[in-house]
């Protein structure tokens, strides 16, 4: 599998889904556990985001397949690197015990409230 960090519009089947999700974001913090950076958030695919309730939360270890890699250039590149090093910085904080995640998750993107994402998981078998 891909390292870490898929571009975004990238689709992909979660372990033990049924359904696919098309990657939208990064190190979002679910409302319930806000100790927890999830790798990805995304919506259900081909539907796409249908309203807040329905984001999807998941790290890069659930994902089984890849069908479809989203867009990548030189700008997708130089924020992935920025990425990891803000991603690496909080986990090595985190060992430390002296970081505020929630306030780290949202220094990069001060116009997502990361505190309104809740987890969905609409991949798990249906009823």
């Amino acid at each position: 599998m891909r390292e870490k960090y898929l571009p975004i519009g990238t689709v992909v089947l979660l372990k033990g889904g049924k359904k696919r999700a098309m990657i939208t974001g990064f190190c979002s913090v679910a409302q319930e556990n806000q100790e927890k950076i999830y790798d990805y958030s995304g919506c259900v695919y081909p539907e796409g985001y249908l309203s807040s309730n329905q984001v999807c939360l998941f790290d890069h270890s659930q994902i089984e397949k890849i069908f479809f890699l989203g867009y990548e250039d030189e700008e997708e590149k130089v924020f992935k690197d920025k990425l990891n090093k803000i991603v690496a910085s909080i986990e090595e904080d985190n060992g430390n015990n002296s970081t505020n995640i929630e306030a780290t998750a949202t220094t990069e993107t001060p116009n997502n409230d990361v505190s309104q994402v809740t987890p969905f998981t609409p991949f798990a078998e249906e009823n």
